[in-house]
């Protein structure tokens, strides 16, 4: 039977902040000669690598598309392993099979929620005994938190394979001292999603240092056509010369939302500050509850784009907490379902009980509502109902 309906969403568990600036910015394109592959995405690219310490930023549609990509440019194809976290949502994952590689997932760390480290240290161990070493591990910065890159890299280095991070969670982030992408992994990706810590409707970037990487990113997101005259295979060419050189795709930005995340660039640091007032806010209020705030580490700031937490044991069912913060109007949500339990990878051969801290961790999470403008009557109200719905069950 059919769970009861329940009533519409009035305080969501996320959404956007779009500012006078950010609509004025916008329109400013609207009335520009150039819509598509006019010089604000370039603009954007150069000042989102400022902000993140890297040479190259490579927009695209979407996250996904900038996961695909990052895959491609990496050499990832059929014969190719690749790892990632159970705990993500889907794309991490999808990704790489889109190119035709072999997926597989290591268990989370229960503390972090990210990939855990001992477990891919054990995995990798096995791995090299058979034969079976991945050629690309895609961490996730699980809710904003940066997972442990330095530790990676160095098994990454001893076993022969590539870093690309999934920093979808993780705009703003940092890690030992520097801004997430600058170091540790041979590209990063963030995503523009509306519910994301700054936002183009839609939108991703791929960020690295490597140059040659840039150069195949920016050429798989147009249709693998190089137009540069000193990179042509057949010369001499004419100025109106193109060469397709790789079966690339059409995922380029539009300058409509490059100008929307350009200028929501810009407000970063004052939208970070309100989500870290916000966690600091809802650790204080939550204190003493049955469940477990979201992780803290003294090398890494979290960019807050979730505050998921996990019940106690001995709360009431996470079903029955989360329909009573919903009765409320509370938009609270899960995050996620281990991607090794959907039915497609099912099929695939995994099953209940592959991952069993990624599973533990979704059987108790729930994310309440965190973004910019968020007030503390809201959060207060938050709070009060989800006591409430912890206290009346035990």
């Amino acid at each position: 039977m059919a769970a009861p309906a329940l009533p519409p969403v009035t305080l969501p568990y996320s959404r956007q902040q779009v500012s006078e600036d950010d609509i004025a910015a916008v329109v400013a394109v609207l009335r520009s000669d150039f819509l598509t592959q006019g010089a604000v995405v370039p603009a954007f690219e150069a000042a989102f690598a400022q902000a993140h310490g890297v040479a190259h930023a490579v927009a695209v549609t979407n996250a996904t598309a900038a996961l695909h990509l990052a895959c491609l440019a990496l050499g990832i194809g059929p014969g190719r392993r690749v790892w990632t976290s159970p705990n993500s949502f889907l794309a991490s994952a999808n990704a790489a099979a889109y190119c035709g590689a072999t997926v597989d997932f290591v268990d989370i760390d229960p503390h972090t929620r990210n990939l855990g480290v001992p477990a891919l240290a054990d995995k990798l161990a096995r791995a090299a005994r058979e034969g079976t070493l991945p050629d690309l591990l895609i961490p996730v910065h699980f809710a904003g938190l940066p997972a442990d890159l330095r530790e990676m890299r160095a098994l990454a280095d001893r076993h022969g394979f590539r870093i690309l991070a999934d920093a979808s969670h993780a705009t703003g982030a940092d890690y030992l001292g520097a801004p997430v992408g600058a170091e540790w992994a041979d590209a990063t990706v963030f995503s523009f999603h509306a519910v994301k810590v700054i936002t183009c409707g839609e939108g991703g970037m791929v960020v690295t240092q490597d140059p040659e990487l840039a150069r195949q990113l920016r050429l798989l997101r147009s249709h693998g056509v190089e137009r540069e005259p000193q990179r042509l295979q057949q010369l001499p060419a004419e100025p109106w010369v193109y060469e397709q050189q790789a079966l690339g795709h059409n995922l380029r930005l539009t300058e409509m939302q490059a100008a929307l995340g350009l200028s929501q660039l810009q407000r970063l640091p004052a939208m970070h500050a309100d989500r870290c007032a916000q966690a600091d806010r809802y650790d204080a209020r939550l204190d003493g509850l049955p469940l477990r705030r979201p992780p803290r580490l003294a090398d890494r700031g979290c960019a807050w784009h979730l505050y998921a937490v996990a019940l106690d044991a001995d709360a009431p069912p996470r079903a029955e907490v989360y329909r009573a913060l919903r009765r409320a109007g509370i938009g609270v949500n899960v995050h996620y379902i281990p991607i090794h339990l959907q039915p497609w990878w099912r099929a695939r051969g995994f099953a209940p009980g592959d991952f069993p801290a990624a599973e533990a961790w979704y059987a108790q999470a729930l994310s309440l509502p965190l973004f910019p403008g968020l007030t503390a009557a809201q959060q207060d109200r938050v709070v009060d109902v989800l006591r409430t719905a912890l206290e009346s069950g035990r």
